[in-house]
């Protein structure tokens, strides 16, 4: 892999350079480093795992309306390396398709020439935002997002003429529009227009179809998530017959591949849009033996009748809060499986599951995200 040209400025791959093999092994450390720092025992390590494609494998990227020097030209893609306030064009970008280097250039060029203004995130005066698009790693189809506010007009017609008439290899089925007036830094949805084709993509993992609105979550390298995900639910034995928790489940990923098996799987998710999409995708894959339950897991679990047999865990990179935790370990099951995508948080909740009776069976790491500092991890726990 070359350097790439946007590396002395961009502070996403931070391991631009360093050989893949060594970069693995680093991060494979750096989780044994933590587990040993915060005394967690475990039976075996089992090393870490590459990913199945070290460039091309983020089928999601969010880029940012502004420019790199004060009273410079716009630009868009990601935030300068040590300065926020600067964004720099990444349209050379490695660790994307090419269509999504070449949607963004169109953009960004179409943007210039009809002279829309940046949004400024301190005068919070300007049109332009955001641009996001997102991938199908499977079914190779495209649905690109453009943000902005309501300061001024936009012309949706001429932007999805430029869109549309774009040489892509993969298949664009959707063209959005966006509006967002929150002076908060992050993409709110004010409002949502489709100015062409459909307000999804439709992407297919272990089997199974799922349906990806503009805003939902979904794991960001599909074929390294796939060895990730098939290596965590073999971890589970005999799950015929038995009811299962996925708790944080997200679109209900995990929660749907446990189905396939498992006697019943619940999923609780605090995102309402992610459960609504779980419970379409769960009909659209003819699957009857699972439940989606909107809400804090922390919450959730005081009015939930049922009892699981076993639990899985994928929260975000905070977590599992204490005081869920606590109810979680006190239903005593046997197994564990914890998906983790943080491995400062998931030593200090494995510490605290260990003193709660719960041994680390194995711990396994995953490169999902190669060139760049993140780090998922799967552990097994196990209680007598």
């Amino acid at each position: 892999m070359e350097i790439c040209k946007h590396n002395e400025n961009c502070g996403g791959c931070i391991y631009q350079g360093m050989p893949y093999q060594d970069q693995i092994i680093l991060k494979g450390k750096e989780v044994m480093r933590l587990l040993e720092e915060k005394k967690v025992a475990y039976e075996k390590y089992m090393g870490i795992e590459g990913s199945p494609k070290r460039t091309e494998y983020r089928n999601k990227m969010e880029y940012t309306f502004g420019n790199e020097e004060k009273n410079g030209e716009m630009t868009l893609g990601m935030h300068k390396k040590g300065r926020f306030m600067s964004i720099i064009t990444v349209d050379e970008c490695q660790l994307v398709d090419p269509d999504f280097n070449k949607i963004l250039r169109a953009a960004l060029d179409h943007c210039k020439e009809k002279g829309y203004p940046f949004y400024h995130k301190k005068s919070h005066q300007g049109l332009l935002r955001n641009l996001i698009i997102r991938k199908g790693e499977n079914t190779k189809e495209l649905l690109v997002n453009i943000v902005t506010t309501t300061q001024q007009e936009f012309d949706d017609t001429a932007f999805a003429e430029t869109i549309r008439s774009l040489a892509l290899e993969n298949t664009l089925v959707g063209i959005l529009h966006t509006y967002n007036d929150n002076v908060a830094d992050f993409v709110y949805c004010d409002r949502m227009e489709t100015l062409w084709g459909r307000d999804y993509y439709m992407e297919e993992l272990l089997g199974l179809k799922f349906k990806v609105s503009a805003f939902s979550f979904f794991q960001t390298n599909i074929l390294a998530i796939e060895k990730l995900y098939t290596e965590a639910l073999a971890l589970i034995r005999e799950p015929e017959g038995k009811t299962v928790f996925d708790l944080y489940c997200g679109t209900g990923t995990i929660t749907q591949t446990l189905a396939l098996r498992a006697g019943k799987a619940i999923g609780v998710e605090i995102v309402e849009e992610a459960v609504e999409a779980a419970r379409e995708n769960a009909k659209l894959n003819g699957l009857e033996n699972c439940e989606f339950i909107a809400g804090d897991v922390l919450k959730v679990l005081d009015d939930l009748a049922e009892k699981p047999d076993v639990i899985v865990l994928d929260p975000p990179r905070v977590g599992v809060h204490p005081k869920a935790l606590e109810k979680i370990v006190n239903y005593g099951v046997k197994q564990i499986v914890y998906i983790s995508c943080n491995p400062k948080t998931l030593v200090e909740n494995l510490s605290f599951m260990q003193y709660y009776g719960y041994q680390v069976k194995t711990v396994k790491a995953f490169d999902n995200f190669p060139n760049t500092k993140h780090i998922e991890s799967v552990v097994l726990l196990h209680k007598e």
